[in-house]
């Protein structure tokens, strides 16, 4: 299958990354290479590395780059270590950087990757393909109890009790190994009424065991952190979220990494020695307009939120 992905909030983001001459500018998650290809071309002497864990998005960013010969690396790993990837291509400081949290067009439109319920597919979910644990690993090994508090934590789901009980029942009976399976059990644990066809329930826990397979929201603080860390005085950090609990992390990170002096408003003198390392550009986050809306559906629930490091 291609690797069909449209970007979302483009051009927002090229603008609040501030792209400039001969700079160094990393996308972390680049996917199709959509927003890589518009740094790139917004600047003619400014150079890009991109990063993603997928292999097939790896293959196609490689394709889709390959007319920016000298001004692009590709490097096969995760976001959370950048600092290793820019120590081995020997690079000491960029001046933005860019990470799109979302699952790409491809990853879900393709039914062997088993990210969504709209095709029937196994239960795999991982983003990277060579890591060893699965979406059918959780589903059939996890307790009762670690599932329950998953699709609660993960999934903001209030029938999470329920569903967690009634995937335990199913899968002694026989493994749980499809899309398909794991969304009848969803739909069947589920109060069904008015206004609620239960596909809702099914998308928070597919959302919930897809954040445990890929470890999301785990690694995200301290990435925000190591990624301040490897920009120059001026340099931009963008990260598209898009659901509440990457937003929420994302907005308290910015927050907590803007925060100078937090001695009592009493002390004639700080002595807790803190200094905020980023002001923040963007005061409420950028959401997709009316436009991109109508365009792609999957912008809805897209928001960018931006730093810059002092």
């Amino acid at each position: 299958m291609e690797f069909n992905h449209i970007p979302v909030l483009l051009n927002q983001t090229i603008d609040n990354l501030n792209i400039r001459p001969n700079k160094i500018y990393v996308d972390c998650t680049i996917g199709g290479a959509g927003h890589a290809e518009k740094v790139l071309t917004s600047n003619k002497t400014c150079k890009l590395v991109g990063i993603d864990q997928d292999q097939d998005a790896i293959n196609a960013s490689t394709e889709r780059l390959k007319k920016f010969t000298g001004r692009v690396q590709i490097v096969k790993s995760n976001f959370k270590d950048i600092k290793q990837v820019l120590s081995e291509l020997k690079i000491d400081k960029v001046d933005g950087i860019l990470a799109d949290l979302g699952v790409s067009s491809h990853q879900i439109d393709s039914a062997n990757r088993g990210f969504s319920f709209r095709f029937d597919g196994p239960l795999d979910m991982r983003m990277d393909r060579g890591q060893k644990l699965t979406a059918k690993d959780v589903v059939n090994s996890y307790s009762e109890e670690k599932l329950k508090q998953i699709i609660k934590n993960f999934g903001e789901e209030r029938f999470a009790g329920a569903i967690a009980k009634k995937i335990v029942k199913c899968r002694k009976q026989k493994p749980i190994e499809t899309t398909k399976e794991l969304e009848e059990i969803i739909l069947t644990s589920v109060p069904r009424y008015r206004g609620n066809d239960g596909s809702s329930n099914v998308q928070r826990t597919f959302q919930a065991i897809r954040i445990e397979v890929n470890g999301e929201l785990a690694i995200l603080e301290d990435f925000i952190k190591d990624a301040v860390d490897c920009l120059n005085p001026g340099g931009r950090l963008a990260i598209i979220t898009f659901h509440s609990l990457e937003d929420r992390i994302v907005k308290h990170t910015f927050i907590d990494l803007a925060t100078g002096c937090t001695c009592p408003s009493d002390f004639p003198v700080c002595v807790c020695g803190r200094t905020p390392k980023v002001k923040i550009i963007t005061k409420h986050p950028i959401i997709a307009d009316e436009d991109e809306l109508q365009q792609n559906r999957r912008s809805s629930s897209s928001k960018l939120r931006v730093i810059e490091k002092i």
